[in-house]
């Protein structure tokens, strides 16, 4: 199944590479794309999507119109890891 999701605060390549690293860990999920432009994330994966945003708002993804000043500072951390790696 594939699931579609807006998220909030991706900035960078750093963001995108935290995000699918950490996606592809999740047991089920087989395929992670990411358009920075829009903010959207696409999964392909036999989970059941609220896995799936509830894993992206802990890293300081959150689905749109869910974002507050905690998951902002969330993302700039994964980002920073994200660029490390």
């Amino acid at each position: 199944m594939t699931h579609n999701i807006a998220v909030e605060n991706i900035k960078c390549g750093g963001c995108i590479n935290s995000i699918k690293t950490a996606l592809m860990k999740i047991n089920g999920v087989e395929n992670v794309s990411i358009d920075k432009e829009t903010e959207t994330v696409t999964i392909d994966a036999t989970v059941e999507k609220i896995i799936l945003i509830n894993a992206l708002s802990k890293m300081g993804y959150p689905e749109k119109g869910n974002n507050d000043l905690l998951k902002k500072a969330k993302s700039y951390v994964s980002c920073a890891i994200g660029k490390i790696n």
